[in-house]
């Protein structure tokens, strides 16, 4: 056997972002297993008679089995095909890469995984910022927002989510913020802690908003649009 199994970050959406290691991987595929957030301008590098193949999942949205995703990876390689299976931004943070991993070790599938940029540093990029402050923002901390039932997950740390000396950046967090930002202030984080509100980043549709965690909780509560974002909230977002 001889089919092959490339994880590419195709980072935040930017085509420009891409790492020249992962464009060569995708001019080079037989096949390209992708989600939503790595479609668009990103598979124009694909060559033209590979297969494409959308196994995104979004939230609300009808999507693919994690299983059935990674038995597609294994058939492809079992044919002898060059596959990508294409994540958008870092592959390994928050991606479900080690499910789509484990499948390919039980079938002895070789494999390789390609770094990119994670959206959270291009989030703070496109705000001006940096993730990390000398004095005041030591640690940065990366969470995500839901677990496998879409709820705010019950065994956060939430002693260290309101330490005002970390730089936070929650991932698909908008539908569960209100919550979070609730248990927050009561472990100790002020309301008035600042806050960005990072959505489409890189994209024709980016929008970065600046809040407070309150102010930003309050408008969440009322109306969750449906594009990709990131929360960040801590010294980090200060002006």
């Amino acid at each position: 056997m001889t089919g092959f199994v490339s994880f590419v970050s195709s980072g935040p959406g930017d085509p420009d972002l891409l790492t020249l290691k992962a464009v060569d991987r995708l001019k080079r595929a037989d096949a390209v297993l992708f989600d939503d957030l790595s479609s668009g301008p990103i598979l124009g590098h694909v060559r033209s008679g590979a297969d494409l193949v959308g196994v995104g999942k979004r939230a609300g949205r009808a999507s693919p089995r994690q299983t059935h995703v990674s038995q597609l990876l294994v058939d492809y390689a079992q044919m002898n095909q060059r596959t990508v299976r294409l994540k958008s931004g870092d592959s390994g943070i928050f991606g479900r890469l080690e499910e789509e991993i484990t499948a390919l070790k039980a079938a002895g599938i070789p494999f390789e995984i390609i770094p990119g940029v994670p959206s959270a540093c291009a989030a703070a990029a496109a705000a001006g910022i940096p993730l990390s402050r000398r004095l005041t923002s030591r640690r940065v901390q990366f969470i995500t927002g839901h677990d496998v039932t879409g709820q705010l997950p019950d065994d956060m740390n939430i002693a260290a989510l309101a330490d005002p000396t970390a730089s936070t950046v929650v991932f698909m967090g908008k539908r569960t913020f209100p919550k979070l930002v609730d248990r927050l202030c009561a472990a100790g984080l002020p309301g008035t802690t600042p806050a960005l509100l990072a959505e489409g980043v890189s994209t024709e549709a980016q929008r970065i908003e600046r809040h407070t965690v309150q102010s930003l909780a309050d408008q969440l509560t009322q109306e969750v649009s449906d594009n990709p974002a990131l929360i960040l909230f801590g010294s980090l977002c200060e002006d």
